[in-house]
């Protein structure tokens, strides 16, 4: 049989976890059907356990980059020649590992290298700035040697392929699958609230502290008990959660909700008059399209993840992630009614070479598999 490789021994969690899950999911059904061996590298096999799949679970890997790059680097080579005549070696998470392989594809999952850090970032939480300039150099580290590249908007596909010097035509762009967003129809109950929502982890690059501040002076302009804003953040998850909150736990229009399930989440989006996302970086930002379906007024960063994400809303006010007045103006604009600052989004087209499902993204990585990557073969 013919053989696929999918190395995701860092896939542990969240939406990078789903796309692991989902792409095993996709490849249990399809490759034997189509004569194909899958062989999965994992953290563990109960992460993702799916039949017709083969696993080599490598716990060990997660434990420091050191590690990390050894499994990359010297572990994985061994079991590509192990394996033997390998069609296609399918990385899911951002490095590309030096194997044995008619052709080889990387899965770039973050888009950290965009990220504009600050030297406060550092006071809450240092792995995120350094692991903005690591991921830069390890994402560079034998680059060439894929056929394709594999990101999930196209503004990511024109930063890679000007950081990297690849020809766009290298990325393809295939959006995360999402089941069919559902919209909760609910009535308010006794005097409503106007309510502004911020649906995020407490990660430094969320940049709650934006809205934070943006709600503690529209409460000084127009009073309390006229507006709410809501995070999903308790604050004391950890050093950047318990800031925010001793700084702007004490503003009245300003509640930390803590974390919730995505049935409670659904019923606060049926609540919530308007979406707000100041993230300074995403690699798509999920609540935007969650929220999408209720036709209300979004404010989001003024940044290209958001501008994709968002295509197809009718009212979106876009915001410099760095100016907390202008944030503040367009929230009490949205109070007021006025929208004359919400804008509809219209959709890009997307360019060749691109792909809806795992059908079509296989499709396009199994196309001439005896072509290789450009750097030299392993000695």
């Amino acid at each position: 049989m013919k053989q696929l490789v999918i190395s995701a021994v860092n896939l542990r969690k969240g939406g990078t976890l789903t796309i692991l899950r989902q792409c095993l999911a996709f490849l249990s059904e399809w490759a034997p059907a189509n004569g194909y061996q899958v062989t999965a590298l994992v953290h563990k096999r109960a992460l993702a356990d799916y039949p017709h799949i083969r696993y080599i679970e490598l716990p060990w890997a997660i434990d420091g980059w050191g590690k990390r790059l050894w499994c990359e680097y010297v572990t994985m080579g061994r079991i590509s020649r192990e394996l033997g005549d390998i069609d296609l070696w399918f990385s899911l998470h951002d490095t590309t590992p030096r194997v044995q392989a008619k052709r080889q594809a990387v899965y770039c999952q973050t888009s950290f290298p965009f990220l504009r850090w600050k030297w406060s970032d550092f006071r809450f939480d240092k792995k995120i700035p350094l692991f903005a300039m690591f991921t830069r150099f390890a994402y560079q580290f034998g680059i060439r040697r894929n056929r394709y590249l594999v990101v999930q908007q196209q503004w990511l596909r024109e930063g890679f392929s000007q950081m990297f010097g690849l020809p766009q035509e290298r990325f393809i762009v295939a959006p995360p699958q999402r089941e069919p967003a559902m919209r909760i129809e609910t009535e308010h109950q006794g005097k409503h609230i106007p309510t502004f929502l911020f649906a995020s982890t407490p990660d430094v690059h969320k940049n709650f502290e934006l809205l934070a501040e943006a709600t503690r002076l529209l409460e000084q302009r127009i009073g309390t008990g006229k507006f709410r804003t809501i995070f999903t953040v308790k604050g004391e998850e950890n050093a950047y959660a318990r800031w925010l909150y001793q700084r702007w736990g004490s503003v009245d229009s300003l509640h930390f909700a803590g974390f919730m399930s995505p049935e409670a989440l659904r019923a606060l989006y049926a609540q919530t008059d308007c979406l707000v996302f100041p993230s300074r970086i995403e690699t798509w930002g999920l609540p935007i399209s969650e929220f999408l379906p209720y036709d209300r007024p979004m404010l989001l960063s003024d940044l290209p993840y958001a501008h994709e994400t968002a295509a197809g809303a009718r009212r979106v006010g876009f915001f410099d992630p760095n100016d907390v007045e202008a944030l503040a103006d367009l929230m009490e604009a949205v109070l007021r009614g006025d929208e004359r600052q919400l804008t509809p989004v219209q959709p890009r087209p997307m360019a060749a070479p691109c792909a809806t499902s795992w059908a079509e993204l296989f499709d396009c990585l199994l196309a001439s598999t005896n072509e290789v990557g450009e750097d030299l073969p392993i000695l």
